[in-house]
């Protein structure tokens, strides 16, 4: 048996070019993880939030932060699911141990 992928085959005379068909490998789906406003959470907390858990500089966390008190919601990042599900669960229990209401959600992209 040839290690070579191709190799000649005759059949009737003619040569015929045999090669393994590779596989398709498909990305895995992203989601994105998503803090949903409320007007109890104190801002400070959100922000120590996406600096600890989403590891954001103080800057950029404090522009979602913002987004997320503007316009009702922010994206803190995009992930794989299990990577997103944890991240939604590690805010989701931090909130409530400092006994805030703050939502997280992860949506797909």
């Amino acid at each position: 048996m040839s290690e070579n992928p191709r190799e000649n085959v005759r059949d009737d005379g003619h040569d015929l070019a045999v090669e393994e068909a590779r596989p398709k490998l498909k990305q895995p789906p992203l989601y994105r993880v998503v803090l949903i406003n409320d007007d109890f959470t104190p801002m400070e907390f959100v922000v120590d939030i996406l600096e600890t858990i989403f590891a954001m500089e103080r800057t950029r966390a404090t522009q979602v932060m913002l987004e997320v008190h503007t316009k009702g919601k922010g994206v803190c990042g995009v992930f794989n699911f299990e990577i997103a599900e944890t991240k939604v669960a590690q805010v989701m229990g931090i909130a409530r141990q400092h006994q805030h209401p703050l939502l997280c959600t992860m949506e797909e992209t």
